[in-house]
């Protein structure tokens, strides 16, 4: 999963948005950021809370793991 920041010309404020690896809308705030880096870093704390862990250093390293032993 990601987190992406937007905003449009109507809506000048920054929104965070969580999105899956095909690019479906999981979560978006309501609440508006005045700058890119504040949205996104809320963004990041939310889906920190709704997976408990970021699991995407645990894939690497086993991804690695797997590698080393293929050789």
């Amino acid at each position: 999963m990601h987190v992406v920041a937007i905003s449009s010309p109507t809506y000048p404020e920054w929104r965070w948005r969580i999105i899956d690896y095909s690019g479906g809308i999981l979560e978006e705030s309501r609440e508006r950021f005045p700058t890119i880096s504040a949205a996104v870093a809320a963004g990041t704390d939310e889906l920190v809370r709704m997976t408990g862990t970021d699991r995407s250093t645990l894939f690497d390293l086993q991804w690695r793991m797997r590698a080393a032993r293929n050789g």
